[in-house]
């Protein structure tokens, strides 16, 4: 393969010029110091807490406070919820304490304590009980049933996968102090996603590749179906999906539009398992997986539409703009490039894509969140044109960029 030549860029960040903020800038800048100064006021609290007129915004907040400082219980009660099968044990009818106990091998005064637990988060529900068989004190024994956030979660592989893989982010952040000052990378998730901070990835082993290979194939489905309802590919003829893992994206294009031919690349023992999936699903003859460092090697030519999906936030912005330079070369003029990720400063998903997966890829060691507007600024100085955003069904899950090369 040959190697593609890619000039070092300068940071893709936009600056803003001083002076910029204007008079409504700064006239919001001014509430908002007088606000935050009222807020860290324990008199002023105080107060408010106790006037009927703001006495719902004072408990508002502090709930919300609350949640935050909680977060980590919440979600290790999650994470014991799945790792149980609990809620695909809940489809199937309801549970008892004593019933969950058994099958958990724990206590049954921790399985209710997990079942309440559960309950106040409404990942489960406590269910009338009627007919059911009496406690030592002739009370009848609580039955629970699956609840409003809990039901998604029934035989939904990618989200349980997805909760599950975030044992080992819980064991990097143990000391998060530590861990920003320590530097990127260094820990377990590093250690897991190998192929972003290894200096040669494309020599990496199957047994290395395998563990999060298997992360992204199983996640991808919470991913496909955002992307290809807001950008459907039934106008091409092939699909290249770069950095593509185990093919789960290009798989779902391929039962989406019948006409359509693909192929992905990604690392060579990441390839192979590529290309073992998409013939167990029948696509081996209009589909290929091609094993290539995609930072060092040319990458496949003959297809009018190219994806990265969830591929540049793993990248900081040198290599991300390389890459994106490298699309365009193998995309013939007129050509479409997709950009699907989680994208920082959008709208009802801050959290997300913010301070989440900002977290996330810093323990990774590589890579950032990008807003719509880095992601079109970096698409334009790799050589695309008529870059913009194209909004999606649950942005929460994934952003949507495109650009077609020139």
């Amino acid at each position: 393969m040959s190697a593609v030549i890619w000039p070092e860029p300068a940071s893709a960040t936009p600056r803003r010029p001083p002076g910029a903020v204007g008079l409504w800038g700064c006239l919001r800048e001014r509430w908002l110091g007088w606000r935050d100064a009222r807020l860290s006021d324990p008199g002023f609290r105080e107060r408010a807490s106790r006037w009927p007129g703001t006495r719902w915004l004072a408990r508002r907040q502090a709930a919300e406070l609350f949640d935050l400082m909680a977060g980590f219980v919440y979600s290790q009660v999650l994470h014991a919820c799945v790792r149980l099968r609990l809620f695909d044990r809940l489809a199937a009818g309801p549970l008892e304490a004593s019933q969950l106990a058994a099958a958990a091998g724990m206590t049954e005064e921790a399985a209710l304590r997990l079942l309440e637990a559960a309950e106040a988060l409404e990942l489960v529900r406590r269910l009338e009980a009627t007919g059911a068989e009496p406690t030592g004190d002739g009370a009848p024994a609580a039955r629970y049933g699956l609840g409003r956030l809990g039901a998604p979660l029934v035989a939904n592989a990618a989200l349980q996968s997805l909760v599950l893989h975030h044992a080992s982010l819980y064991g990097d952040l143990h000391d998060p102090v530590a861990r920003l000052a320590g530097g990127r990378g260094g820990g377990e998730l590093a250690r897991l996603w190998a192929y972003a901070t290894a200096a040669a990835p494309g020599t990496l082993p199957p047994g290395e590749v395998a563990p999060y290979s298997a992360v992204m194939s199983a996640s991808q489905a919470l991913i496909a179906r955002q992307v290809l309802d807001a950008y459907p590919l039934r106008r091409h003829r092939c699909l290249l999906d770069v950095g593509g893992g185990e093919g789960a994206f290009l798989a779902a294009a391929l039962e989406e539009a019948p006409s359509l031919a693909g192929m992905v690349c990604d690392l060579p023992a990441v390839a192979e398992r590529a290309q073992a999936r998409l013939e167990a699903l029948g696509f081996g003859g209009r589909a290929h997986a091609h094993g290539i460092d995609f930072k060092r090697d040319a990458l496949p030519r003959g297809a009018d539409v190219a994806s990265l999906v969830r591929v540049l936030y793993d990248h900081d912005d040198g290599p991300a703009l390389r890459l994106l330079v490298a699309v365009r070369e193998a995309l013939p003029s007129g050509g479409t490039v997709l950009v699907a990720e989680p994208l920082a400063r959008t709208r009802g998903a801050e959290r997300m894509g913010t301070a989440y997966f900002g977290v996330y890829l810093w323990a990774m060691g590589s890579g950032r969140v990008r807003s719509a507007a880095e992601h079109i600024a970096l698409l334009r100085r790799a050589g695309f044109v008529q870059a913009r955003e194209l909004r999606t069904a649950l942005p929460l899950q994934t952003g949507l960029v495109v650009a077609r090369a020139p």
